[in-house]
């Protein structure tokens, strides 16, 4: 922990002397903030990093020896710290931006596409917040690019041995008491049990996943414990650029069973598949159950706006609506919250333990509107319980 008056040191690392000039200056200006360095590559980042021991680094993207991304990974592979990238919105640069995320670090600021001067004054303010704030968050080692794809399959939830294929003992159980049998082809939710009500009242469970600081790595761990089958529709809404959530619904069904896709205006939401709201527009559910997409101002400061979201998925699904606010830095998501409980829905907050940011769930815990609050790993688990809960009640008439 810093001290009450002590300066956040920020280490600057960019190739071009412009930009860290520009950086420099408007880090300088503030009183919060002072210059640890400058590196002028990924490996003297990583050198500087050691010697000079800041709170928090800018990190750029594309450098000559190793790359912003190699040296985030050498950073928080060694003696981790704090890091904000610096990168542009082309396809590219949100690419290896998303990567970098996954990596460890915290957050990103976009550089603005406006001409040779790179006027970094028009994200000033978004610069600062964001690396006052990633300088308070407690770094963890991470797992090295290589092994990505080990954390992300370590992180599904763990299933007995004993049991069919596919299923988690709450499952099997919960299952026998619907008189779903499980069947050793396909995952639990396969067959004519669930799909079969789901189609036959013409409704199905809406999952709404909110997220924002911390969320992309967060949600790549998440949205892969999702099976094929499953029946309902899940809306990912995470702050970030749209140029960044195209590539990031790209990221997501490399990695995902079920369907990922970015959203697109009109279509009707359809159980198996994962919307993710596109960065530039506010996503809302009609009561038809279309999308409904909206490049309008922000609202209460953000845009995509998981209020907006789950006040919707609400409204059209009432009690068959799940909402789960993750990590992320604010309160969207606060009074979404209050909406899906106030709609008989049921609301998960992931932990602090396991959030880079204790922010927009913290805010929605102190609602009184949460329903159950859950480390990652559990989230996923909570919701498949509250679908079958969800089918057990229609089967029998009480939903």
């Amino acid at each position: 922990m810093m001290d009450i008056g002590k300066k956040i040191r920020v280490l600057i690392v960019d190739d071009s002397a412009f930009m860290r000039k520009v950086l420099s200056s408007i880090i300088s200006a503030d009183p919060t903030m002072e210059i640890a360095g400058e590196a002028r590559d990924g490996r003297e980042a990583v050198q500087l990093s050691e010697q000079l021991n800041p709170d928090v680094l800018t990190m750029d993207i594309n450098m000559p020896h190793m790359d912003g991304l190699q040296a985030t990974e050498a950073i928080m592979a060694s003696r981790p710290k704090p890091i904000v990238i610096v990168s542009s919105e082309s396809r590219e640069g949100a690419d290896i931006t998303l990567k970098a995320l996954e990596l460890g670090a915290i957050d990103f600021v976009a550089k603005p596409s406006s001409g040779i001067d790179l006027d970094m004054n028009s994200v000033r303010e978004e610069m600062c917040r964001k690396l006052r704030m990633a300088s308070k968050v407690r770094v963890v080692r991470t797992a090295a690019k290589t092994k990505l794809a080990q954390e992300i399959a370590s992180s599904a939830p763990r299933v007995d041995a004993s049991l069919p294929s596919g299923y988690s003992p709450e499952a099997v159980a919960a299952r026998r008491t619907l008189d779903l049998p499980p069947s050793p082809a396909q995952s639990m939710f396969g067959g004519a049990g669930a799909a079969g009500l789901a189609k036959g009242n013409g409704r199905f469970p809406i999952v709404v996943l909110a997220a924002s600081t911390g969320g992309p790595a967060t949600l790549m761990k998440l949205a892969p414990q999702f099976p094929k089958d499953f029946p309902g529709a899940v809306i990912l809404v995470q702050h970030m650029p749209g140029s960044f959530t195209t590539q990031f619904s790209h990221q997501l069904s490399e990695v995902c069973a079920m369907k990922v896709k970015e959203a697109d205006a009109g279509e009707i939401l359809a159980a198996g598949t994962c919307y993710v709201c596109p960065g530039s527009h506010h996503l809302r559910v009609s009561q038809t159950g279309r999308v409904l997409l909206d490049e309008g101002a922000r609202i209460n400061g953000y845009r995509p706006c998981c209020d907006v979201t789950l006040e919707t998925a609400a409204a059209f699904a009432g009690n068959m609506c799940i909402g789960a606010i993750l990590t992320g830095m604010g309160n969207d998501g606060t009074q979404g919250a209050l909406a899906v409980k106030s709609a008989g829905g049921h609301v998960i907050a992931q932990d602090e333990a396991t959030s880079i940011i204790f922010g927009m769930n913290a805010e929605a815990i102190k609602t009184g509107a949460v329903d159950q609050i859950l480390p990652l790993d559990g989230i996923y688990r909570a919701v498949e319980k509250r679908v079958l809960y969800i089918f057990g009640a229609a089967k029998v008439g009480a939903l």
